[in-house]
């Protein structure tokens, strides 16, 4: 079975220690994810901090408006460094995805690194050629656009 990498960097002007704090919390998650995914955190008692060995529970409606529930383990933690998240219980067949965050000049460099595998053997992989591909760069960027309207937009 075939596997994917996709990769995304944005930069922000603000400090590592704002953007750390916004995207450590998983009570953010639903502000930079696009609507029409229908996405709804359902754990009922998250806490505002994430941490290795937390667990975050998910609605979400990635293709047609079906509802699938999507489980994912915070595998890594360096603070103010960067996370991982791995899929435990969803839609693909493996989900690994680094979210790192470096100091640049002016503010900083987010690099996400999403590793994947879809489901369904050939079937995934014609999936991932016409579908999941694009909703992924569709996904990110949303959360380009959503993280520049609350933090601003990096100078050059």
């Amino acid at each position: 079975m075939a596997f994917y990498q996709f990769t995304t960097y944005q930069k922000l002007p603000i400090n590592v220690e704002d953007i750390w704090n916004f995207i450590a919390s998983p009570l953010n998650l639903k502000e930079i994810t696009p609507p029409h995914l229908g996405f709804q955190v359902t754990n009922n008692a998250l806490v505002e901090k994430m941490y290795p060995g937390m667990i975050i529970t998910y609605k979400v409606s990635p293709l047609f408006g079906i509802k699938l529930n999507w489980m994912t383990e915070i595998t890594h933690v360096k603070e103010l460094e960067y996370f991982v998240d791995e899929q435990r219980i969803g839609p693909y067949a493996m989900w690994h995805h680094q979210h790192k965050i470096e100091s640049i000049k002016s503010g900083v460099l987010m690099t996400d690194i999403v590793t994947y595998q879809p489901p369904w053997g050939f079937i995934g992989a014609l999936a991932n050629r016409f579908l999941i591909k694009n909703e992924l760069n569709a996904i990110f960027e949303f959360r380009k656009i959503a993280l520049e309207k609350r933090f601003g937009k990096y100078p050059f």
